[in-house]
């Protein structure tokens, strides 16, 4: 959202500065030019904040900001917990990295908001083939498989006449010997459940529930990718293929059904080899559920970005009214046109404290030029506008802050765009000459 409003706010100013004759091109360096003023204040203005596996609060308030502002602040605190927990299972501390690869979203609607929960494991949308095979599997040793059971087919095109009852039994016999044969070797590397890339039919299903092998089938690709990092064990082609050492290693695989609709679905825990981890986001319908994702996944992002660099800026327009009194008194000190661009991007840059100001319910011209002033007399770069009414402005004590890789991106991506709309001559549209 911050990017839009800065984009929008920069082209607004771009565009009277072309109505009074400047050249595009100028426009654009100045506003490149004061962009990395903008972070280079940032940087200079911005707060370290110290964490540990143990005291993750700094992690968990960036988290809470982050949601303040979408669909399920409700459940801001739970979301937050989520978020943070699900990041540092997959982080690597010492590192400054995190693999957001082990980080799984499924979606479920059916259910309270509320009722979100993180799996660790893997969640997969799917269910045991046949009804009677058990519902829980422990110590789990997998046969990932991208093979069909069935018998193999020709290539070419074949037709087979069955002129007798002794041909068709034979037929049927064949094909019953190439079923026992798979699940032999299935049951023969010491595999206990199987993970198929495709389908099988009844037969296929019958036989491996006799031979206490259960299975899961119509797996997708990214899934079976997943499964197979998480639990170590390696993706087999063909059946010959199948050994001990490939087979993938989990605590527990279980069948858990939700809502009344009993839906299923497949939850495999205690990896060996990773610490994946699902977030199982539940929800009254459809666009709750996709809204919570897309909240969650911003929050997982902002929490990825401070264990990256711990360092953070101070929100409720502190950073910008900053940023913009710099670029200001920078603006005094340079000859030429480019002093133009310089003011008009400290003017776009007010337009995100105002709009949050207007948003609170109050009056955008006065408290901006407030804070600015007493930015600019006390020296103190987190005063920003008190959007909670909680009687100061500084949001150092109100919590408020963001991560400042973030903030750094969004003034270098929104005027990115900027210069990029700057540099086109003219549109051409179809049919606008004929």
């Amino acid at each position: 959202t911050g990017v839009v409003v800065m984009a929008g706010a920069l082209l607004e100013q771009a565009e009277k500065l072309l109505d009074r004759g400047l050249h595009p091109v100028r426009v654009a360096e100045g506003f490149d030019q004061a962009c990395l003023l903008a972070v280079k204040t940032l940087e200079e203005i911005s707060d370290t904040v110290e964490f540990t596996k143990e005291d993750t609060t700094p992690l968990f308030n960036t988290a809470s900001t982050t949601l303040s502002s979408k669909i399920i602040n409700v459940h801001r605190d739970q979301m937050a917990k989520i978020a943070v927990d699900a990041v540092l299972a997959v982080a690597d501390l010492d590192r400054h990295d995190v693999n957001f690869d082990l980080i799984k979203m499924e979606g479920k609607p059916g259910g309270r908001l509320d009722e979100t929960e993180l799996v660790q494991g893997i969640v997969v949308d799917k269910d045991f083939s046949h009804p009677q095979m058990p519902k829980v599997v422990e110590d789990a040793k997998m046969c990932i498989l991208t093979c069909p059971f069935e018998p193999p087919k020709p290539k070419t095109k074949h037709k087979l006449d069955i002129t007798s009852r002794e041909a068709y039994e034979k037929l049927y016999d064949q094909e019953q010997a190439y079923f026992k044969e798979m699940v032999q070797q299935c049951k023969d590397c010491g595999a206990n459940l199987v993970i198929c890339q495709w389908g099988f039919d009844d037969e296929a299903n019958h036989l491996l529930l006799q031979n206490d092998l259960p299975a899961v089938r119509w797996v997708g690709g990214v899934e079976l990718e997943l499964i197979a990092i998480a639990t170590g064990g390696r993706i087999v082609p063909r059946f010959s293929e199948l050994s001990a050492e490939k087979l993938g290693r989990a605590g527990t695989v279980r069948e858990v059904a939700f809502g009344t609709l009993k839906e299923r679905m497949l939850v495999i825990e205690d990896c060996a080899n990773s610490s994946a981890v699902t977030i199982l986001v539940r929800g009254g319908n459809s666009m709750i559920v996709e809204e919570a994702k897309r909240s969650l996944h911003d929050a997982m992002c902002v929490v990825r970005n401070l264990i990256k660099d711990n360092r953070i800026v101070y929100g409720g327009g502190a950073a910008e009214i900053a940023c913009s009194n710099a670029i200001s008194k920078y603006a005094d000190t340079v000859v030429g046109t480019e002093q133009y661009a310089l003011r008009a991007f400290a003017d776009a840059l007010d337009d995100i404290p105002m709009a949050l100001a207007e948003n609170s319910g109050f009056s955008p011209i006065s408290q901006l030029s407030a804070v600015k002033s007493r930015q600019v007399t006390e020296q103190n770069p987190h005063l920003g506008i008190d959007c909670k009414a909680k009687g100061t402005n500084d949001m150092k004590e109100q919590l408020v802050f963001e991560t400042l890789i973030g903030k750094q991106q969004q003034l270098l991506l929104a005027t990115q765009v900027v210069k990029m709309i700057l540099k086109i001559d003219d549109v051409i549209m179809h049919g606008q000459y004929d």
